[in-house]
């Protein structure tokens, strides 16, 4: 994904050594494809939903992702990990693409946080 016109930085460093990068609009609605496909009842849907983000947005620092798919986040990771992550990465890209909406005063506060 090339970087976006609105975004500062599109990758963020973790400390275990791998990276989380912003997504494009398509590949978030890949991974909500992909969740959808993989839960069998509404009390999954926010796992499998972060589990499918989280497989496009980890990767290696050298930029290859660490899964291949949300079935596999699934399988190797606990659910707090993916809890942690997802909500590493929600924040990551709320400081980085601030709503439209937002005043200019506004996304400038967010972007000094």
């Amino acid at each position: 994904m090339s970087p976006s016109i609105l975004a500062g930085r599109d990758r963020m460093a973790l400390d275990n050594g791998m990276n989380l990068r912003l997504l494009s609009a398509l590949e978030v609605l890949q991974a909500r494809r992909e969740a959808d496909s993989l839960c069998r009842s509404s009390s999954e849907r926010a796992l499998c939903s972060n589990a499918c983000l989280l497989a496009r947005a980890l990767e290696t620092q050298e930029g290859e992702p660490v899964f291949s798919s949300g079935e596999a986040v699934l399988s190797g990771l606990r659910v707090e990990e993916i809890s942690a992550l997802a909500r590493t990465w929600s924040q990551f890209n709320r400081e980085e693409n601030p709503p439209l909406t937002l005043s200019r005063e506004q996304a400038e506060q967010v972007k000094k946080k």
